[in-house]
């Protein structure tokens, strides 16, 4: 278009007459017409260049515009979000100042619980202390048992059978209370008015039966004198004794004192002495009721299989007549009175001072699980008002009772005269207390280390009937001697 402008520029202006100085110009060319025709063509080109620079331009425009909207619309999210991190935060950061104030609280209540912890472990592990210094004992046993006695003109009811279950249920704990001092405490079935035994019987329809504390006592033996030995309460036999003066159940009361001494030699080992005070009634009215006396005892090796355990007691009995009030009033149960009395049997005629010689012989056999014992007891009445102030104990065993499978076979002889001891206290399964001939078989099993069978038979019968409180049945002859009562005992008993 331009080039077509200046070619119209360039031709010469005619004359005002209408003609030429000179002749007129030619004709246009062919090849000028072509060559007009290629600069509008490549004029329209170039336009067309530039309107596709100029289209290029507007979607370049175009796309960076909507880039921008697309920039801006993120931005505006982008700001969106930054407010909610931001109110997150401030929302954050109150948070983290609650979370941080209950931390505070958390780690104030841990190092209360902490401290509060530590004092109950100290309080526990002081209870655990304790604990640990105890242990617990008893025994349950169950007990069947029959009484069968037959005479010339024994009519019933006394000579039919009898047949009764018992129950006897002891336990406790004892152990070191210090360094220097051992104690513990026991309870146990029975009558609470019967020393002698702790059996129950299974009848009363059904009803509870009696409970009481058996035991309760402390013991100093400082670890610096072991020799010495001090007790108090009401507590286990501390010197040695048989079932012709104490009854295995009874726990005597009072105090004991015990020094005992080894003994560096090859036959004799130990010597001791112990001093007992006996208390049995204390009175506001009149004279107290108590027991005092002592023993001397030692322990002698023979060899390598025997051991021989003698031993002297003296023990004075004083004011016993409350005794003998207190079996006849029925407020002391246990075994009746069989001691010469007054006619209301309120009063001994004898008082007691014993003189107890016992030996205690264990011999080691061949056969470990098969020792041998024999005990020896004989008992003299040194105050007593009549001659008959005499008693024996003979009993022996052959096998023990410690593991699985043991056996034990037994016997036992005594002869009790009418006041060679006071009858309240002693044995209490004898076909009586004193005035008795008596006779024991037994055999025992160990079904398990803590579970024993045990079958045993008395065979007894009164030494002269004709003394008074002399036990005979109803119904015999004055001058027919008293007929063996048999006893049959059959027990099931398990230690823990």
């Amino acid at each position: 278009m331009l080039g077509l402008v200046a070619m119209v520029q360039a031709a010469p202006p005619p004359k005002k007459n209408g003609r030429s100085s000179q002749p007129a110009a030619a004709a246009v060319s062919a090849e000028d017409l072509q060559a007009l025709k290629d600069a509008v063509a490549a004029q329209q080109q170039q336009i067309e260049a530039q309107q596709q620079q100029i289209e290029q331009l507007r979607q370049e425009l175009g796309q960076k515009d909507a880039n921008w909207r697309d920039a801006q619309q993120r931005a505006t999210e982008a700001q969106g979000r930054l407010s909610a991190i931001e109110s997150k935060n401030n929302q954050g950061d109150e948070d983290v100042a609650n979370l941080k104030s209950d931390l505070a609280d958390v780690k104030t209540t841990l190092t209360n619980t902490a401290v509060t912890t530590q004092d109950e472990q100290k309080r526990v592990s002081g209870v655990e202390g304790v604990l640990s210094r105890f242990r617990l004992n008893g025994d349950v046993r169950v007990r069947y048992e029959n009484f069968l006695q037959s005479y010339d003109g024994c009519a019933a009811p006394n000579c039919n059978p009898r047949h009764r279950e018992r129950l006897r249920v002891r336990a406790g704990f004892e152990g070191k209370l210090s360094e220097d001092f051992y104690g513990g405490a026991y309870f146990a079935t029975g009558s609470l008015e019967d020393p002698v035994s702790t059996n129950q019987t299974l009848t009363g329809f059904f009803g509870r039966k009696p409970i009481g504390w058996d035991r309760g006592w402390v013991t100093y033996q400082p670890r610096s004198h072991k020799w010495l030995q001090l007790t108090g309460g009401k507590f286990a036999y501390t010197w040695a004794r048989t079932p012709l003066t104490f009854d295995a159940d009874l726990n005597p009361e009072g105090f004991s004192q015990k020094f005992s001494f080894d003994v560096p030699n090859r036959v004799l080992k130990n010597v001791t002495f112990t001093g007992l005070q006996l208390l049995l009634n204390e009175s506001s009215t009149g004279a107290d009721s108590f027991a005092a006396g002592g023993q001397v005892s030692t322990r002698l090796q023979l060899g390598n299989r025997v051991m021989l355990s003698p031993a002297v007691t003296l023990l004075n009995w004083r004011n016993t007549d409350a005794i003998a009030a207190a079996v006849a009033n029925k407020t002391l149960a246990g075994n009746v009175m069989t001691n010469a009395s007054t006619p209301d049997k309120k009063q001994f005629l004898s008082r007691f001072l014993y003189n107890d010689y016992i030996l205690d012989a264990a011999v080691k056999t061949p056969w470990s699980r098969f020792p041998m014992r024999l005990l020896l007891d004989y008992v003299t009445n040194l105050n007593a008002a009549s001659s008959r102030r005499h008693g024996y104990w003979v009993e022996t065993a052959f096998g023990q009772t410690k593991e699985k499978g043991d056996i034990q076979f037994g016997y036992t002889w005594a002869r009790i005269e009418q006041d060679a001891v006071i009858s309240a206290f002693n044995e209490s399964d004898l076909r009586a207390p004193t005035n008795v001939l008596q006779h024991r078989l037994n055999f025992q099993y160990q079904v398990a280390r803590n579970t024993t069978l045990s079958y045993t038979s008395w065979f007894g019968r009164t030494l002269d009937r004709t003394l008074q409180n002399a036990q005979t049945p109803t119904g015999l002859g004055k001058s027919a001697q008293d007929p063996l009562l048999t006893r049959m005992q059959l027990d099931v008993i398990y230690k823990f």
